[in-house]
């Protein structure tokens, strides 16, 4: 089988009105972007969604406006939770028409061992009918998907394809890269290690900037997995200061505010998050017109 969710993917925002109200019109303004950018996939209900906060309703109007909008680019589809039979009937009742694979992120809260995800997963990817990445953000869940646990899983089941690494252990990326079989896909979560994940075996990324920059990531992207590491390190710089500055005070409030000045949504998130600072707000701002 070959590598499945290779190259540059974007971490969808879900835009909302002062209303409170999803943005439909700016989300497909948003996606369309992403096409004409050159994103190779979409990942639709991930974190950078505020998927938490989003009714079953929601979801799936987002779902439907994801794939409605995304030209030929594969849509992949964000679900997670912490009770394993729950995601499952998630699964089932979900219309993923369309769609070419689930985000699954590890349990959060309970923190099960090891040999609980592992089992959490292989029950997960029995009952799919699509393609499953696996999601470990441990600064998130509280829960590290360890090396080892990946590698088992990449060899337990062939619906289990890929793995968003956004734990920043770059000891561990190394490990998965090196032992998982050559038909799994390492990507990373996080955009200040894309470019050095490439260089250990990873073959791509999930992007949160793409948002905003939707040419620039696949082009340094590219490049990278090109082998053209000299031209992907200038786009690579060109962004460092806002990789560091849109997760200052968070994800998607720092994201949500470039795209404000940009022009492109309501700088609005749905509570209990809430929209950054000033001060923040003019940094991100102030690196933005370096770029012009």
């Amino acid at each position: 089988m070959s590598q499945l969710f290779t190259g540059a993917g974007v971490a969808l925002i879900t835009p909302f009105t002062d209303k409170n109200q999803i943005d439909y019109k700016a989300l497909e303004t948003v996606i369309e972007n992403q096409v004409q950018g050159g994103m190779d996939y979409l990942v639709a209900l991930g974190t950078t969604a505020e998927s938490t906060t989003l009714t079953s309703e929601e979801k799936q109007n987002v779902i439907q406006c994801a794939r409605k909008n995304s030209g030929k680019l594969p849509v992949v589809v964000g679900m997670g939770g912490n009770d394993t039979q729950a995601i499952v009937n998630q699964i089932k009742k979900t219309n993923l028409q369309g769609i070419s694979g689930l985000l699954i992120v590890t349990p959060y809260y309970n923190r099960p061992s090891q040999e609980g995800m592992f089992r959490h997963y292989c029950t997960i990817a029995k009952e799919s009918p699509l393609p499953i990445i696996l999601y470990n953000v441990p600064s998130r869940t509280g829960v590290n998907l360890e090396a080892e646990t990946v590698v088992r899983l990449a060899e337990a089941s062939d619906k289990i394809v890929a793995v968003k690494e956004a734990s920043g252990i770059m000891s561990q990326i190394a490990t998965i890269a090196k032992y998982t079989p050559d038909s799994f896909t390492m990507v990373s979560g996080d955009d200040v290690l894309a470019l050095p994940t490439t260089t250990i075996g990873g073959k791509g990324l999930i992007s949160v900037i793409a948002n905003a920059f939707p040419a620039k990531v696949s082009k340094l992207m590219h490049l990278a997995l090109a082998g053209n590491y000299a031209e992907a390190t200038k786009i690579h710089f060109e962004l460092i200061d806002l990789f560091k500055l849109i997760f200052k005070e968070g994800n998607p409030g720092g994201i949500k505010a470039l795209m404000h000045i940009q022009g492109t949504i309501e700088n609005e998130l749905r509570s209990p998050l809430y929209k950054i600072s000033d001060a923040t707000y003019d940094e991100i701002k102030g690196a933005f017109l370096k770029l012009q």
